[in-house]
């Protein structure tokens, strides 16, 4: 994998709204995956002046295809990883496929640079076809972007496939863990870390 030249983390500008990217990686549209992801961003855009981008890996997986290093990756998929890296919160979420997220959405984070999301806030979100999957977020995703040295957010959020209707999450325990996850995201919104010290890494 190729690595680019972001050394640090820089912290959100107080001059304009926050730069929320929801990723989704289900690789089918639509989905309830990127509803949930979607419901997310909007509950953190709810309390704070933030704009959204949605990737989804339906669109910009097939775009992906054949690449094995950056520079082999199809402009559109650029846009989402270049999105991804200037991101001031992330929202992730993944449909699970035997027991972890989709190789596309791994496929994905494989060409984000690794110093790019350093202290970047990030909220996890999964779906599944019952509660038997809910430790994804745990065991899966939270490792994942501990890598990257993230800042993973305490509330992760799951839901199962009985939980939508009609595209939309309609349970209302997970509405009100969506809720909750947005009240905690936001206190880690408004600090601004230390830069980065490259010898740190």
């Amino acid at each position: 994998m190729t690595h680019h030249a972001s050394l640090a983390r820089q912290p959100p500008s107080t001059a304009g709204p926050l730069r929320i990217v929801a990723v989704s990686g289900s690789l089918h549209r639509p989905s309830s995956t990127t509803a949930l992801v979607a419901a997310l961003a909007r509950a953190v855009a709810g309390r704070i002046d933030a704009r959204i981008e949605v990737v989804e890996m339906a669109v910009v997986g097939p775009q992906l295809a054949g690449a094995l290093e950056r520079g082999a990756v199809q402009a559109a998929a650029v846009q989402a990883i270049e999105a991804i890296e200037a991101a001031d919160l992330l929202v992730v979420g993944s449909p699970v496929y035997r027991g972890s997220f989709t190789g596309l959405f791994k496929h994905l984070f494989d060409f984000v640079d690794q110093r790019a999301l350093i202290d970047t806030p990030v909220l996890l979100a999964a779906t599944g076809g019952s509660h038997r999957h809910a430790l994804t977020i745990e065991h899966q995703l939270r490792p994942l972007f501990a890598f990257f040295q993230a800042l993973t957010l305490p509330v992760g959020v799951y839901a199962s496939s009985a939980e939508f209707e009609g595209g939309r999450v309609r349970c209302p325990e997970v509405l009100e863990r969506i809720e909750a996850a947005a009240d905690r995201a936001l206190p880690y919104l408004s600090r601004r870390p230390a830069p980065v010290r490259p010898t740190a890494w």
